[in-house]
């Protein structure tokens, strides 16, 4: 007898009924630049659509984009002023904090990230402190924890330390339950790679480094196996979810470690990947709506529950509509 696999692609409503990979609007979170300037949105040249935001205005930003329905936002600050210790990164007054208290005074049901780490604040560009030439990388984690405990006491639900400091998840652990912040979840960049997809997010928040490179501490891309060392490693050390990035180059790692995990993982969608289907799509190459909907499909089905992009808004709009979810 001759049995055929039916594919049932008649119907529309089969199609969806029948999908292995589901995704929903409450698995997206929306990347958010914070400057600390006065006036109104300003367009970040290399990622077009996204705006550096002051902590005054972001709270408008943020209600259109649950409008659109995404109530989940990852913020990432921009100082007025650095120095070689980043000191604004923790400062009570900071960019972050400040919009963190906006955000929280106008708004109920929102989750709020917040990126831990200092390129963004520090003279030098890098994660961590800098010395005698060469990353401190013990030295950095007292500091990566006070920025941790500042933004839970500003508001934040959850810190996502991206600096890729050896042991730092334990350390932030121990200061932010010190302080009271029991409920302050830990997502762990656990494996983040020394990338070549992140230069328009490095333009973005004006955190290139200044001399060297990120590869002493970020991970060579042709590493599987310290990949699942370092998620391991970040999940016994308290990380409540664990973090691949970028995305779409890595939905190998992103499977492997879906696969040897309980923990909830997250993987972004960089700069970088969203750059490229905006040129492309720009170009009349593409049609951008439908790589947006297949590369994010990707990420879920290689085993990610959560999805950093910075098309949150228009995968919301598409889950909403059926071409996807």
């Amino acid at each position: 007898m001759d049995i055929r696999h039916r594919r049932l692609r008649e119907s529309e409503s089969i199609r969806r009924l029948t999908r292995e990979t589901r995704i929903s609007a409450e698995s997206l979170i929306l990347p958010i630049f914070l400057k600390d300037m006065s006036g109104g949105p300003s367009p970040i040249r290399t990622l077009p659509g996204h705006f550096h935001h002051s902590p005054l205005c972001v709270p408008d930003v943020v209600e259109q984009s649950v409008e659109e329905g995404v109530n989940k936002f990852l913020l990432f600050g921009l100082p007025q002023s650095k120095d070689e210790r980043g000191s604004a990164a923790w400062d009570e007054d900071g960019v972050v904090q400040r919009g963190l208290r906006a955000l929280r005074a106008r708004f109920h049901g929102i989750t709020l990230v917040t990126d831990v780490c200092l390129c963004a604040y520090t003279t030098n560009g890098h994660c961590g402190h800098v010395k005698n030439g060469r990353i401190d990388n013990d030295g950095t984690l007292d500091t990566l924890s006070r920025v941790a405990v500042s933004h839970a006491s500003a508001g934040a639900d959850i810190v996502a330390p991206s600096d890729m400091m050896d042991g730092r998840i334990a350390a932030m652990r121990r200061a932010l339950d010190a302080d009271g912040f029991v409920n302050t979840l830990i997502l762990s960049y656990a494996v983040k790679y020394a990338s070549a997809f992140y230069e328009p997010f490095r333009d973005a928040s004006d955190s290139a480094p200044a001399h060297g490179d990120r590869r002493t501490y970020q991970m060579d891309f042709h590493n599987r196996k310290e990949a699942l060392k370092e998620a391991h490693k970040d999940a016994a050390e308290g990380a409540d979810i664990l973090m691949v990035k970028p995305a779409l180059a890595y939905l190998d790692i992103i499977a492997a470690l879906a696969a040897e995990t309980n923990l909830p993982l997250a993987a972004y969608s960089v700069s970088g990947e969203y750059a490229m289907i905006k040129a492309a799509a720009a170009a009349g190459f593409i049609d951008e709506y439908r790589v947006m909907c297949e590369s994010a499909t990707a990420v879920f089905r290689a085993g990610a529950g959560i999805l950093i992009s910075y098309h949150a808004r228009e995968l919301a709009a598409a889950i909403k509509k059926g071409d996807i979810g």
